[in-house]
């Protein structure tokens, strides 16, 4: 038996738990974008859409149907095996909702009974996203964690989170560290990925005593933060860390490890270094050659991301809340305080 749904139930049944959504477009089409939590199961792969693609254009839906039928039925016992390895509640989805996702959903249901397929597929499912990051109202005051690069700001939120906080982890989400060298070491998150992410964190949240959330820009790695989100944060009062620059430093080689990504942070400086005032720009890269990371790093505080935070912050700081602490477990337990005395907890 197949059930169909729409996008407002499968985001429900997402909710609940025990859901495995089965995504059976072809893997190029997975890495664009997906559902969070998917499963690619293809029906086709890339060449093999390609083709039937091809047939469809020259020789008409018949030809292309009857290639695809033979495609499935040379590798239908696999295909089984794997949708019949996966667990928990599935739901089937393709593009549009169509003739992908219907015959794999009628081909598990033939052997385990109750499946469901989504309508309008992944196309139903993005128009839904957008159009709720885009009408979001958020009904919770948060809490905006700013401070100058290295500060512990992320690595204090995730701690917080794991203790049971609401953190909204945005760098998690893009999966990038928000600055010029965000991206070393990590594989950043396409716009569709980010807002799908998003949107589920946020109902995730909604009924939190508050958000705990990073000062981040509007753009964090190769995504842009919806407008709702920006003008929250610019409204809000703001908590400051204030730590050593030692304490920045270690923070910062430890988070970013620039020995085994070397090439990477070279390049992401090489794309600023015209910014920084001639000779501290020599001295950073002479650091950075000779392997010197830590000497690097804090010449790159000094003379670029500290005067730039100063110009970003400045328009923040009298509204904001400062935390000066020796440590990042030191500043952990003021913000906690903090929390506790706002009645913010967790």
């Amino acid at each position: 038996m197949i059930e169909d749904i729409n996008v407002e139930q499968f985001v429900t049944l997402l909710a609940e738990g025990d859901v495995t959504p089965i995504d059976v477009r072809s893997p190029g089409e997975f890495e664009e974008g997906t559902v969070p939590g998917s499963v690619n199961v293809p029906l086709f792969n890339n060449e093999e859409r390609s083709e039937i693609g091809i047939i469809y254009k020259h020789q008409g839906v018949k030809a292309a149907n009857d290639r695809g039928l033979e495609i499935v039925s040379a590798k239908l016992p696999g295909f089984i095996r794997e949708l019949q390895s996966l667990n928990g509640r599935k739901v089937f989805f393709c593009w549009r909702g169509g003739m992908r996702s219907r015959t794999s959903a009628t081909l598990l249901s033939l052997v385990e009974g109750k499946v469901y397929r989504l309508q309008g597929g992944i196309r139903a499912y993005r128009r839904w996203v957008v159009e709720t990051l885009n009408n979001y109202k958020l009904n919770i005051p948060i809490v905006v964690i700013n401070g100058y690069t290295g500060s512990g700001k992320t690595k204090i939120l995730r701690s917080l989170h794991e203790k049971g906080y609401p953190v909204l982890d945005l760098e998690r989400l893009a999966a990038h560290r928000g600055s010029i060298f965000g991206g070393v070491g990590l594989e950043p998150n396409n716009q569709r990925t980010f807002d799908s992410l998003l949107v589920h964190e946020l109902i995730r949240l909604r009924n939190s005593p508050c958000i705990l959330m990073e000062a981040e820009s509007r753009r964090v790695g190769k995504v842009t933060l919806p407008p709702f989100l920006i003008e929250e944060k610019e409204r809000t009062p703001q908590l400051f860390l204030e730590l050593p620059t030692e304490v920045r430093v270690r923070n910062i080689l430890e988070d970013y490890e620039p020995e085994l990504h070397k090439d990477a942070c070279l390049e992401a400086f090489s794309r600023i270094e015209r910014r920084i005032h001639t000779p501290a720009a020599k001295d950073i890269r002479r650091a950075l050659e000779s392997d010197d990371f830590a000497e690097g790093v804090r010449l790159l505080l000094e003379y670029y991301y500290d005067p730039l935070y100063e110009h970003t912050i400045s328009a923040f700081r009298e509204n904001s809340t400062t935390i000066r602490a020796a440590t990042m477990e030191e500043a952990e337990m003021k913000i906690q305080m903090y929390l506790k005395k706002a009645s913010l907890r967790a």
